[in-house]
């Protein structure tokens, strides 16, 4: 898991570390870096304490599925990553 970051979202925004994309089919062919297609599994780093009357449901080091498109990436200390709603999140692993 990702360090402490100097960042807090805010409301229901959460942010999420992306998982690395895949490299290799199951079959053993690898996939170019222009073929890669984005991740769509992360982890959370940090979330935001929910609406006035709906809290959060998911914690740091929870494992999520995303939408391809969720969220805006950002840069923080060198490292990817993506601020979206919890609402852009589908599921929890």
């Amino acid at each position: 898991m990702a360090k402490k970051l100097n960042i807090t979202p805010l409301h229901d925004r959460v942010i999420v570390k992306p998982a690395a994309a895949e490299e290799k089919t199951a079959g053993g062919i690898i996939i170019p870096d222009t073929a890669k297609e984005k991740p769509q599994r992360g982890v959370i780093v940090a979330a935001g304490p929910g609406k006035k009357d709906e809290p959060v449901t998911v914690k740091a080091g929870d494992i999520v599925l995303y939408g391809k498109y969720a969220g805006t990436e950002i840069s923080i200390e060198g490292h990817d990553y993506l601020i979206m709603r919890e609402s852009d999140i589908l599921a929890i692993v």
